[in-house]
């Protein structure tokens, strides 16, 4: 059980660490730095190197890592993990300043198609990234910073049952009017801005420009000026400077590992977060090793993206030229020829769409078809749909089940119900788009789309593992595999 943990414990660390799709990103650099990665820059040439290891960055909410082995040339293909670092949640408006009632609150628009009533009576916070403006010298420049409040600063509260006796048959949520956190009230707020205002003066500041900072904080229109002071002292900025932000509600309780037999994850963001980690540690450590790529003819690659919740059509989904841009660009660099070598190379590479999956649940049953219901610590799900919401066919899900049988790993199916919806991935985007051989699959979760999820520590060990065997053998087993011949 020792070593089940110490993988499910790396993952809480990184869930902790990543309240947003800007953190996510910036742990997964961290990591891929410290295990000896090197960072490209879009905007530059790439000289890359057999037996090397690469990764770059699109809007810092997308990132896409790979090895290139040491026996690689031009025209081979590429083995992918594709996941996302986005999930459903509230993000601050452009004008996020709301003063209702006696409180004061903060205008959110929904992201995503997340749980919304699991996020009233929840204590919040916001993280994102801020842009802020630079002086030095004369000469002006913007950056970002990824900043995070910590401590619990707004809430949802719902409505007291007795002033809505008919909540018992259904909690309705209008996410226009309902899902407005409260900040503070507006009392305290106009005596901490009089106290700061004061305290301003009373130091004898003789700054003028300091002065009318103060008063155009305290006059804004758009946001509270408490918050906007909250988020420069975690910038180490002064509020004028932060031109613009993206920011999100999130949870204050932090991921953990529960259950009485200590088998479940308790956490937001499982869906993807789970896989964009387990598919990271796969790539880390299947190249870990000074030999890792002496044998490898392919390149290893992992693909995190965001806006999967929305669609993925964004400059940084799975929908953009991203993908495409990053098998393009490492051709390029070992092969001068016009000739097909791009298509070639596509179609010798594949592409594991890695997103969570509806596990089994026991007050739900009859939401699963009877012959399709994937449960917890039953490895990974490999999900089918014959209307093409999912990618799989019956070549690519053979190539994951070989992996899983040569290594003795749980596998599952999945299949939505006739009379429901499904739901998508990347999958089909980048299938379609690239014209790459794909399946999907997931670890099982329940929960999905709450504040809260829920999945089972053995199913990130068996993802982890499924992932690395994968990353480590698919050259050799694509080799004898044969269809278009």
């Amino acid at each position: 059980m020792a070593e089940v943990d110490t993988v499910a414990n790396d993952l809480i660390d990184f869930l902790n660490a990543s309240p947003t799709a800007f953190h996510a990103v910036a742990e997964a650099k961290k990591r891929l730095k410290v295990a000896g990665f090197e960072h490209l820059s879009e905007r530059e040439d790439w000289n890359l190197e057999t037996g090397k290891k690469y990764f770059f960055t699109r809007n810092h909410s997308t990132i896409i890592a790979f090895a290139i082995g040491k026996r690689y040339v031009a025209g081979n293909g590429c083995h992918v993990i594709g996941a996302h670092t986005d999930s459903p949640c509230l993000k601050l408006k452009p004008i996020s300043k709301v003063v209702k009632g006696g409180y004061l609150e903060v205008g959110v628009q929904t992201y995503g198609g997340g749980l919304w009533h699991t996020w009233f009576d929840r204590d919040l916070t916001v993280a994102g990234r801020l842009m802020i403006k630079e002086t030095k010298d004369g000469s002006v420049s913007y950056s970002q910073k990824l900043v995070r409040v910590n401590e619990p600063i707004m809430r949802i509260p719902t409505l007291a049952i007795h002033l809505d006796r008919g909540v018992s048959e259904g909690f309705k949520v209008n996410t226009h009017n309902h899902l407005l956190p409260v900040l503070a009230t507006s009392i305290k707020a106009e005596l901490q801005k009089l106290a700061s205002v004061n305290g301003s003066l009373e130091l004898e500041i003789d700054n003028d420009a300091k002065k009318t900072n103060a008063k155009s904080i305290a006059d804004n229109k758009k946001h509270h000026p408490i918050l906007l002071q909250l988020l420069a002292d975690q910038a180490s900025c002064q509020p004028d400077e932060i031109c613009d932000f993206e920011l999100q509600l999130c949870d204050t309780q932090p991921s953990n590992i529960g259950g009485v037999l200590k088998e479940f994850i308790f956490s937001g963001r499982l869906d993807n977060l789970c896989m964009s980690f387990c598919s990271l540690k796969a790539l880390i450590d299947s190249t870990s090793s000074g030999s890792s790529l002496d044998d490898e003819s392919g390149v290893r690659m992992v693909a995190l993206f965001d806006h999967e919740e929305v669609g993925s059509n964004s400059a940084q989904g799975a929908g953009s030229p991203a993908m495409l841009d990053a098998l393009s660009r490492i051709l390029k660099a070992f092969s001068t020829s016009d000739s097909k070598l791009l298509e070639k190379a596509i179609q010798r590479s594949f592409l594991v769409s890695a997103d969570m999956a509806h596990a089994l649940h026991p007050n739900y049953m009859d939401k699963h078809e009877e012959n399709h219901q994937p449960k917890l610590h039953g490895g990974l799900v490999i999900k089918h749909n014959a209307n093409q919401r999912y990618a799989t066919n019956a070549v690519t899900s053979l190539i994951f089940r070989e992996i899983a049988e040569n290594h003795n790993l749980p596998i599952q199916d999945f299949v939505v119900r006739n009379d429901m919806p499904c739901g998508s991935t990347i999958g089909p985007i980048i299938a379609s788009g690239v014209g790459i051989r794909t399946v999907d699959v997931g670890a099982p979760q329940l929960s999905m789309h709450s504040i809260r999820e829920m999945c089972a520590v053995d199913d990130v060990r068996h993802s982890y593992e499924h992932f690395k065997a994968y990353l480590e053998e698919f050259s050799q087993l694509d080799a004898k595999i044969s269809v278009d011949i």
